[in-house]
């Protein structure tokens, strides 16, 4: 999925990976997982319950970063996420997945009438 470019000096424990989007060196775990996260409340510890492969060392380098780079990881995060919509907005679900969704939903309805 390719990204718009945000330009950001990054150090060693971060990449940017050719499908433009920023990981952890040596992990298929992108900055924005745990960006959002950490942003959202989550605490080291609590993120490295999310990511057990993370030494919790990495994962306060992590987190310093973020806090040190906060108007360039804002941005990224930013252009990452329209780009993650826009993309999902051009995709179509098959005709199997809405038949599988309208089942659920009909479901769903049906468990919420019962209960009320």
């Amino acid at each position: 999925m390719r990204r718009k470019v945000i330009r950001m000096i990054l150090p060693d424990f971060l990449i940017d990976h050719p499908d433009g989007e920023v990981r952890l060196n040596g992990h298929r775990i992108g900055l924005h997982e745990v960006a959002d996260r950490y942003w959202g409340g989550y605490s080291p510890e609590m993120l490295r319950e999310e990511f057990p492969t993370l030494p919790l060392a990495l994962i306060h380098k992590l987190i310093a970063f973020c806090l040190e780079n906060q108007d360039e990881v804002a941005a990224y995060l930013s252009a990452y996420g329209a780009e993650s919509a826009r993309q999902e907005s051009r995709t179509k679900p098959s005709a199997a997945a809405e038949r599988i969704r309208r089942r659920l939903m009909s479901r769903a309805s049906a468990i919420r009438s019962t209960c009320l």
